[in-house]
């Protein structure tokens, strides 16, 4: 491992109790002491990647994503158990032929038929997916102790445990109230969308479920933001049937699309299957295939903190735009001669 402080290449025994023995500098992950191999330096290179070297914050989970993502893509086939169950097995069958010992020959037979099943199982797909690294555990395995060591969560990470805030100067006019409203149950994605002030600019109120959308002063417009997973599928349609006669835009993430870009990862969580409900009602509305329907019932999803972020920002603002500008007969009137148009040959005032 390279030490982030000097630089060294420090062997296992020259970094005792996650402290480098050249330079005596403490360092928050050893590759070697947890699932998904970080360390210092790769957690600095990926998030100096994902937040495009500063320029854009992200939250906790939007980093556990960047930093599980190549692991989930490769979904290489990890000898693991099988391997060393073939090794003991193979090692107990010869000693058996020489001592002519039958408890090691069946010993031999168990530990084979083990490594048989294991290595089944995982050619069938068995654990294919999962997350060397939770969600929850990536808070307490590896921002934890990189919080002890450096008394902060790494550059360009956002804190998202408090309440959700806008920057100072981008909250809407005190006493206004919102023109429409951004559903998503994923809070780490509405904490993302605080901290880069879109509520504050377009003037949108942040919900989590329906109960806080009810209780918002407002009938605007409703935006719904969701995985592309199951319960994501179902979501739009949930919230127009509580919400009657409100406008409901279902802005993502489409599960179609997603599927067929090459950089989207999907993932699933263990014991995170939809129910037999929620999977019949989706039968049931009809849009998606047997094989779709297949592959959200294991479980499957691909996770808006798995977009992009500076895409997400990009996309969700677009929305956000065109949504209350139709909703603003102001604005309205000023898109359609041009106000907000880049000025140019063909634009106002061209020739």
């Amino acid at each position: 491992m390279i030490c982030p402080h000097c630089e060294k290449n420090l062997l296992r025994k020259e970094r005792p109790r996650n402290t480098c023995s050249r330079c005596k500098r403490a360092y928050a992950l050893d590759p070697k002491t947890n699932s998904l191999q970080l360390s210092d330096l790769r957690v600095r290179r990926v998030l100096a990647k994902v937040t495009q070297d500063g320029s854009v914050a992200v939250t906790p989970d939007q980093l556990w994503y960047a930093l599980s993502r190549k692991r989930l893509k490769e979904g290489t086939y990890a000898p693991g158990c099988a391997g060393t169950s073939l090794f003991v097995g193979l090692v107990a069958g010869v000693l058996a032929l020489f001592i002519e010992a039958v408890f090691l020959a069946v010993v031999c037979g168990v530990l084979l038929l083990v490594s048989v099943g294991i290595a089944s199982a995982r050619a069938a797909g068995a654990g294919r997916g999962i997350p060397a690294m939770s969600r929850a555990a990536f808070r307490s395995q590896a921002l934890a102790p990189w919080r002890r060591v450096y008394g902060a969560l790494p550059p360009g990470v956002l804190d998202d445990a408090g309440p959700l805030a806008s920057p100072a100067g981008t909250q809407p006019l005190p006493g206004a109230p919102p023109r429409a409203v951004l559903l998503c149950p994923d809070r780490s994605v509405l904490a993302f969308l605080a901290a880069d002030g879109l509520p504050g600019r377009y003037g949108i109120a942040l919900a989590e479920d329906l109960r806080t959308v009810r209780a918002l002063p407002t009938r605007g417009p409703v935006i719904v933001l969701h995985d592309a997973d199951a319960h994501g599928e179902l979501l739009a349609r949930r919230v127009r049937e509580s919400l009657d006669r409100r406008t409901v835009i279902d802005a993502g993430l489409p599960l179609r699309s997603v599927r067929g870009l090459d950089r989207a990862v999907p993932y699933r969580d263990r014991g995170g299957r939809p129910d037999r409900a929620t999977m019949a009602r989706l039968a049931a509305l009809g849009g998606h295939s047997a094989r779709e329907l297949e592959w959200l019932g294991k479980g499957w999803r691909f996770p808006l903190v798995g977009m992009p972020p500076a895409r997400l920002l990009a996309v969700v603002a677009r929305v956000c735009e065109q949504l209350t500008r139709d909703a603003d007969p102001e604005r309205r009137r000023a898109a359609s001669v041009g106000f907000m148009t880049w000025p140019g040959p063909d634009g106002p005032g061209g020739r």
